[in-house]
């Protein structure tokens, strides 16, 4: 059986691989790049790329909440209930804006 990883295990593990982060910006910095080869593989339709790069972006992710102190599920929960509360424009796509 495969141990489902958490924020904490990924934030561990990460730190021991790759060292505490000095600069939190170079997370974003990282993500950035790894937004650029996630799209990549959506271009491509390589479901498995796609599966694999995305969670190169949530390890990301996770490790710049966790610096922070932050509860990535705890994040998502809070600004799900801000998205509902708005009002938004569809922009056709499947993406959208919310009003001011």
């Amino acid at each position: 059986m495969v141990k489902t990883e958490t924020q904490h295990s990924i934030t561990e593990w990460a730190d021991a691989t790759f060292g505490k982060v000095d600069k939190p910006e170079a997370l974003v910095s990282r993500a950035r790049k790894e937004l650029d080869e996630l799209e990549e593989a959506v271009i491509s339709g390589n479901s498995e790329e796609i599966s694999k790069e995305a969670a190169d972006v949530l390890i990301l992710l996770y490790r710049l909440l966790h610096i922070h102190e932050l509860d990535a599920s705890q994040a998502v929960t809070e600004k799900m209930q801000e998205n509902r509360a708005r009002q938004w424009q569809s922009k056709g796509d499947g993406t959208g804006s919310h009003i001011k």
